[in-house]
């Protein structure tokens, strides 16, 4: 009888660990990780190593806009996304409408790998406290085809030629469309408009719709159009399409024309609606590790954030040319001011 009930207790106590092992097991395989963000951001090679390292599984979304990141956002509360990349000037959006949450620092220890200027940028900072890390940078400059421009051209003011009508590539992005030619008319802070301003620039952007082939949204739509169409130049989302283009055949150029260029840093921040705070945390931190970093550089032609002589390896110099975005003085204005252009009919 002894050794009987001895062995049903044991029995007894197996199942439960084996359940309580099963649970556990269950948890970490069903833990998911939602990043949403921009292409190159979250490469395989990276994806893969977090995965066996945390064990858990990631799931990546890619944007081609502020604009798509603000609609994925704001439409799920921020519950279908863990992490998310967007660049700074979106941030105070973002937490006015409490999407997103502050960062651990405790829980960041790669955040001291941050370069000096990366390790304080106000406009993602709120209450004292950071809401997202600093993860790269770079500008939207003027992208052409050197077999059309054979010298680079020296102003934004060539994408209003009307030589070149039905040629030009523009972007479909209202606040980049927006401070840039803001600051192609000389003013000073492209992202506090007045209302006159905000005149000018419409029209403006009308002036030059009537030249433009098309609005395109994504670093691949607008690669296909540019090299597929014999474009001579385009707003660029950035630096790696010059690269991307080359590949395709196009012996594209890119310049930092004489009215300057809109600068970006984008920032890695966590949902306020993720069941993952962790594993959030855990992503950012690895993406702040310098060889990632060094990667970022190398391999996509991004400025990076915590490498510093990979930032000068690729010529990453002209960072005192660039005006870096702030939050608009008001984005809803803007997104409206962008649909009524695309919207308004042109000879």
């Amino acid at each position: 009888m002894r050794k009987t009930s001895i062995r049903s207790i044991a029995a007894t106590a197996l199942l439960v660990a084996s359940s309580m092992m099963a649970m556990a097991g269950s948890s970490v395989r069903a833990e998911d990780l939602k990043i949403l963000t921009w292409e190159g951001y979250a490469d395989d090679q990276w994806v893969k190593e977090f995965e066996k390292d945390t064990g858990a599984t990631v799931k990546v979304s890619y944007t081609g806009s502020v604009d798509e990141i603000f609609a994925k956002m704001e439409g799920s509360k921020g519950a279908d996304f863990d992490v998310v990349a967007i660049e700074t000037s979106s941030y105070k959006r973002l937490y006015q409408q409490k999407l997103i949450q502050p960062l651990d620092l405790s829980k960041l220890p790669n955040y001291q790998n941050l370069s000096p200027v990366f390790q304080k940028i106000d406009a993602i900072t709120f209450d004292g406290k950071p809401y997202a890390a600093p993860y790269a940078w770079g500008s939207l400059p003027l992208i052409y085809d050197k077999k059309a421009f054979p010298t680079p051209p020296d102003s934004w003011e060539v994408m209003w030629d009307p030589k070149f009508a039905g040629k030009i590539l523009a972007m479909d992005d209202a606040n980049n469309e927006i401070s840039n030619t803001a600051l192609v008319l000389g003013y000073k802070d492209p992202f506090n408009l007045t209302d006159e301003q905000f005149a000018a620039v419409r029209k403006k952007l009308l002036e030059q719709k009537a030249l433009v082939l098309n609005y395109y949204a994504g670093f691949d739509d607008g690669i296909s159009i540019f090299a597929q169409n014999a474009v001579p130049m385009m707003f660029s989302m950035g630096e790696p399409q010059v690269g991307m283009l080359q590949s395709k055949g196009v012996d594209a150029a890119m310049t930092i024309p004489k009215e300057g260029a809109i600068g970006w840093i984008d920032c890695w921040t966590i949902s306020s609606a993720t069941k993952h705070v962790d594993l959030a945390h855990k992503w950012i931190n690895f993406m702040l590790e310098k060889r990632v970093g060094n990667y970022i550089s190398t391999k996509t032609g991004y400025g990076n954030t915590t490498d510093a002589d990979a930032n000068k390896a690729i010529g990453m110099t002209y960072a005192d040319k660039l005006t870096f975005f702030q939050p608009p003085e008001d984005p809803k204005r803007r997104v409206a001011l962008w649909n009524e252009v695309k919207a308004t009919p042109v000879p």
